[in-house]
């Protein structure tokens, strides 16, 4: 038994929902991975070398910012009521089941009996409707309009509440679209409060928290209690080594297990290496340059016509083959084509004749200074990439770099300018990723265009399908006419793994880049 993506809001899906999931034996004896407790004990360390600093906001799902990097940590010290897990993006964990009602206006949700926090305290519908009430992160705001109330029905069942219906509303909770459906002790939380909760984070995950270095690394060891399973690995080493050689390096002399996010040279490396394995994953997402200044009618990206000239300047192809090796998919939209309602668009080929002909039109015929050009840590090689070629045609944009956190607070702050070079792995549909980056007041857009802000609102109340569908297919195309974006292309996001490892998880989980589920991880004995 499967559930299909409550995206839709079709007759089919709440039929699902109603029928599939609620009650009886449907969420306590068909899912073949609830082995619990079954498992021989945990034995051995596994440390991954990590591609960015860590950040201790992110072990807090309250603080969760709309990309997929946090969920690294969260799913390995907490656990969701619902979330991504192998074979089925929509995987009941903390909630046993869920339902819908016909009229869309309530969800039912029945926690699991017996689970327990790290700390021995039971996790309650108090736990549930705390973690809820206290999100703050991405999409917060949506969920504060759309959500009248947070019901505790009895003692393992909690409702939510709508103002009206909203087709969406499981892709917010259920996936890692969002942290909302991510449960923190109520009472410790409260004790200690949010900062400290930070720097020693209790969760009910498969593994518990030991000690942190901030933005260096973090230690855990396993949950043999953990409801799902008893990881087989006994300790979990995070190592933030933003230094792509010194990964490397550290995989070959055995001082990392498993690292994530190689480019170019270096990946080519790892493949030559008989002892090695190289690992791509392809994530929900989709790599992009953002015109930030296209509002502003002083700035030549407010033309559309130089917009355009962008896309055609730059040679995608070229990029992907220097720094993922040709496995990364070239695409004409930012919507990933995994995403339900995600609509195929043809990039604008390369062509800096046709780029430099539209400046000229636009009234830069000598090209202009573009300004900085700010890519998303650590992924500068991408960036230089389009500024060399944005350069061969006349706009001159010069490389600025920042820290990953700085990055992601500056762009929801709209403290960046002139061009960013981003991308999105969080999970969701076309619906979500449009409300985020392309909707006026989205968390990273910074500004809007009426007619898009139109249909979005008018699909967001639309529970038939097909009506949704074509007008999320209009919005794509809006994207793609007006070149509010330059995509580049849906990435391999490379990854290796050591001799040590007999099974490294990668790609199992919908959505997600990195290993995981990491109770599922497995060393050579």
């Amino acid at each position: 038994m499967t559930h299909t993506p409550p995206s839709g809001g079709s007759a089919y899906t709440r039929r699902q929902l109603l029928r599939g999931t609620l009650g009886g034996a449907a969420g306590l004896t068909l899912w073949p991975w609830r082995v619990a407790h079954a498992a021989a004990q945990p034995s051995g360390q596994l440390t991954i070398g990590v591609h960015v600093t860590l950040s201790p906001a992110w072990f807090d799902p309250a603080e969760t910012p709309g990309i997929i990097t946090p969920f690294m940590l969260l799913y390995a010290v907490h656990d969701a009521m619902v979330k991504p897990m192998p074979g089925n993006a929509f995987t009941p964990s903390l909630a046993e089941s869920w339902s819908e009602s016909p009229d869309g206006l309530t969800y039912d949700f029945l926690l699991r009996a017996g689970v327990t926090f790290h700390n021995g305290d039971p996790l309650t519908t108090e736990d549930v409707q705390f973690s809820f009430l206290r999100y703050k992160g991405t999409s917060a705001s949506e969920f504060k309009e759309r959500v009248r109330d947070v019901e505790i029905v009895d003692p393992r069942r909690i409702r939510f509440h709508l103002h009206e219906p909203w087709p969406d509303f499981m892709t917010f909770y259920g996936t890692p679209a969002t942290g909302a459906a991510w449960i923190v002790p109520k009472k410790y939380v409260e004790k200690v409060g949010a900062d400290a909760f930070k720097q020693h984070p209790i969760g009910a995950g498969p593994y518990k928290f030991v000690s942190q270095e901030p933005g260096i690394g973090a230690v855990f060891e396993a949950n043999d209690k953990y409801w799902r399973k008893v990881p087989h690995v006994k300790r979990l080493v995070f190592t933030g080594v933003p230094e792509e050689t010194t990964r490397v390096a550290m995989l070959k002399r055995q001082e990392a297990d498993i690292i994530f996010g190689l480019g170019g040279a270096l990946a080519e490396e790892v493949q030559r290496d008989t002892s090695l394995k190289l690992e791509p994953v392809y994530p929900a997402a989709v790599w992009f340059v953002y015109f930030a200044d296209q509002w502003n009618p002083k700035s030549p990206w407010h033309d559309p016509r130089v917009r355009l000239a962008a896309n055609y300047a730059v040679d995608k192809q070229a990029i992907n083959e220097a720094e993922t090796l040709g496995l990364s998919k070239i695409t004409g939209t930012t919507i990933p084509s995994q995403f339900d309602y995600a609509l195929s668009m043809e990039a604008y080929p390369y062509d800096p004749a046709k780029a430099k002909q539209l400046l000229k039109e636009a009234g830069y015929p000598s090209g202009f200074d573009a300004g900085d050009i700010t890519p998303n840590p650590p992924f500068f090689p991408y960036a230089e990439g389009v500024a060399n070629y944005l350069s061969a045609v006349g706009i001159k944009a010069k490389l600025r770099t920042v820290e990953r956190a700085t990055f992601f607070t500056s762009w929801r702050e709209r403290k960046l300018s002139n061009l960013i070079v981003g991308a999105s792995g969080a999970a969701g549909n076309a619906a979500t990723r449009i409300e985020a980056f392309v909707v006026t007041g989205g968390s990273y857009a910074y500004g809007g265009y009426p007619e898009i802000d139109t249909l979005f609102k008018q699909q967001a109340k639309e529970r038939d399908r097909a009506k949704r569908q074509t007008m999320l297919h209009e919005i794509q195309r809006l994207m793609h006419d007006k070149a509010i974006f330059l995509p580049l292309f849906e990435p391999a996001f490379i990854c290796a793994s050591g001799a040590r490892v007999a099974a490294s998880q990668f790609g199992a989980i919908p959505y997600f880049p990195y290993a995981g589920p990491y109770e599922d991880m497995q060393l050579k004995t």
